[in-house]
């Protein structure tokens, strides 16, 4: 199967392709919405540069992702990462940091490098330190990032949180935004399935919760203590059984703890639970029977946040609340793609996420004074700025966002 390519993927690419060819000291970041074809621009974009280059992937599923676009356009790289089974190199390789980051001199003809999932291979908690010697062995390679949220949650030390844009974050990766797909763009043609927001009355009220020590997201002691205040498990549990009422198709419910995920799949006839505890082999299984029908519902925790490619999915349900707007955007993300199958994505609402972040389609790049990027909804800057803290009021601060209520049928 091959793809043509929309005419932003060619603009895309063709400004993607003009930054590499000039010599720069900068590197570059792209910005393209989850479902406007990331990895397609990225394969054109390298098939187009002709000359040695390696996209880094975070994970073992982006990088199969990658791959199959590869497939589709009639080339086939060469894959260097272990928790694939292949260590090959070639014109182009695809790439997990941890398989290459102590063998840079294997890498010494490479002229390009893209980072695929930008945000989230950079993340300081993780593989900063290995990226950052990589690229550094490097110095004459072109570097340029892609990403759906081009944002980092940063702690400043004092217990304050701040949502900072990749091109104003330290280390300094990323040094100038090349080219932005605004998501509204892609949902006002048609590109991006319709979304239908919809809020469970829940009694969830985020003043209850307390910050942690860097202040970047909520202690699970206090997360834990509202929801059994709340007897939340059984809430979602409730919840799943409207959405089934409905006959809208599989739900994925993404929950705060394992054992939410346990107790609501433990109470729904053939749901099944994904963590990070979760084997390889039984994940894959899951995944596969969810995506065959045979799973109606998987509730996880803290995975198929990213690189999970089910453009049928109609129902997710955020039972989880968080700080992090690239979560919230990832999490409404894995129902975004259109499909034949739907004429609309239920996103359902348990913890006030949508009024404090906005709906996804509204969240919009703008480029202010000094070329400073920020992300905004409805003219309320997310971005480049300090967290909210508590406040009295349910669901904390300034709303983005209204939600309409969970329809039941009779």
């Amino acid at each position: 199967m091959s793809f043509v390519l929309r005419d932003y993927q060619v603009e895309t690419v063709n400004k993607t392709v003009e930054f590499l060819l000039t010599s720069s000291d900068e590197n570059g970041l792209v910005i393209i919405p989850t479902g406007g074809g990331k990895s397609l621009c990225i394969a054109e974009t390298v098939i187009r540069l002709a000359a040695p280059a390696i996209i880094f992937q975070p994970s073992r599923e982006i990088l199969l992702q990658n791959l199959a676009k590869f497939q589709s356009f009639n080339h086939y790289p060469s894959v260097f990462s272990a928790s694939v089974g292949e260590k090959r190199i070639g014109k182009i390789t695809l790439a997990t940091i941890g398989s290459v980051a102590r063998k840079p001199e294997l890498f010494r003809h490479v002229k390009y490098i893209i980072i695929d999932e930008a945000h989230e291979s950079l993340n300081p908690r993780k593989e900063d330190g290995m990226f950052m010697r990589f690229l550094n062995e490097l110095p004459d390679v072109r570097i340029c990032g892609y990403t759906a949220t081009p944002y980092r949650l940063r702690s400043d030390g004092f217990g304050g949180s701040i949502l900072k844009f990749l091109t104003r974050t330290r280390p300094r990766v990323f040094h100038k935004v090349i080219h932005v797909v605004q998501n509204g763009d892609l949902f006002s043609q048609g590109y991006l399935c319709k979304l239908e927001y919809k809020e469970v009355k829940t009694g969830f009220n985020r003043a209850r919760l307390r910050l942690n020590s860097t202040g970047a997201d909520y202690t699970d002691e206090s997360v834990r203590n509202h929801f059994a205040e709340l007897h939340f498990s059984d809430q979602i549990v409730r919840c799943v059984n409207r959405v089934a009422e409905l006959r809208r198709g599989p739900v994925l419910v993404f929950t705060r703890f394992v054992e939410e995920a346990r107790y609501v799949a433990s109470k729904i006839p053939g749901a099944a639970i994904v963590s990070a505890d979760t084997p390889k082999k039984d994940r894959e299984r899951i995944i596969e029977g969810f995506k065959a029908g045979r799973i109606p519902v998987v509730a996880n925790c803290n995975v198929l946040g990213i690189g999970f490619d089910y453009p049928e999915l109609a129902n997710v349900i955020l039972a989880n609340p968080t700080r992090s707007l690239a979560r919230y955007y990832q999490w409404v993300g894995r129902c975004i793609r259109p499909h034949p199958s739907k004429q609309s994505a239920y996103v359902i609402d348990m913890v006030g996420l949508v009024e404090k972040f906005g709906k996804v389609e509204d969240l919009r790049l703008v480029c202010g004074p000094h070329d400073t990027w920020f992300v905004e909804s409805n003219g309320k800057q997310l971005t480049n700025k300090y967290l909210e803290g508590q406040s009295g009021r349910r669901y904390g601060a300034k709303s983005a966002g209204q939600v309409e209520p969970l329809p039941v049928t009779s």
